[in-house]
């Protein structure tokens, strides 16, 4: 019990902060977020299958994405597409970012693993639903502008490594849930390892510059079932690294 109280004022210590930020923002970016939240993710305008979690829609509304791409994208930084973020990188656009999260279903106490930091906006998202979130970018220029900027913005509950991602965090490791930001040809087999029985995955597979199906992929408690569920159509970057093909996996 005093564990879980511990993990529930980390979390709320982070919400804070970062709800401080915000009311000191100026007007302009809280009222774009507001509008992406509601047009984009809770009642998206299009017909998409809308996300419901309200600790997911605040966390979309208290991030402020426009910190978390270059200058010269600013002023598109909540519309509905994915933006470049420098070295062949993306920004993912808010609504996949927001559904991904959803998917997970995180909890105060968890412990999140993700793979493909970028420019760090959705371990910003995923900082005040998590106990604690541990990141991986392959590129080094981007891990470490990462790491100053969601210190800077004070989400003091996520950790940065630079690195392969498809080898994961085992030191960190096991964890509740794990999210991939870039499309690999097949399910990591290391990040099945790492994930705990009863976590959640979610990943986008498929062949590079192809549409790749984004998989929710939840493990049995007996460490042994798998069930792997296609959620959606998506186009992600490659997960990249020196990875054995599928076949050796």
């Amino acid at each position: 019990m005093k564990g879980k109280k511990r993990n529930l004022a980390a979390g709320g210590l982070v919400l804070a902060a970062v709800l401080a930020a915000v009311a000191a923002e100026e007007p302009r970016w809280r009222h774009a977020r507001e509008l992406m939240v509601q047009h984009q993710i809770a009642r998206p305008l299009d017909g998409r299958e809308p996300v419901r979690d309200p600790r997911v829609l605040q966390a979309m509304r208290s991030v402020p994405r426009h910190e978390f791409v270059p200058a010269n994208q600013r002023d598109f930084a909540y519309d509905d597409r994915p933006l470049p973020i420098g070295l062949g990188q993306t920004i993912s656009q808010p609504y996949i970012v927001a559904m991904m999260t959803e998917l997970l279903q995180v909890k105060p106490e968890h412990r999140v693993l993700e793979i493909g930091t970028g420019s760090g906006y959705q371990a910003a998202v995923l900082s005040p639903l998590a106990r604690e979130v541990f990141t991986i970018e392959i590129f080094e220029q981007l891990a470490r502008s990462a790491r100053d900027r969601l210190a800077r913005l004070n989400y003091t509950n996520v950790t940065v490594r630079h690195g392969d991602g498809y080898w994961g965090w085992p030191e960190a490791a096991p964890f509740d849930a794990i999210v991939v930001t870039a499309a690999a040809n097949h399910i990591p087999p290391p990040l099945l390892a790492q994930l705990k029985p009863g976590g959640r995955m979610v990943i986008p597979v498929g062949n590079v510059f192809q549409v790749q199906n984004l998989l929710l992929v939840e493990k049995g408690k007996d460490n042994r079932d798998l069930k792997i569920h296609s959620i959606m159509p998506v186009l992600f970057v490659p997960l990249l690294g020196e990875h054995p093909p599928a076949a050796e996996k």
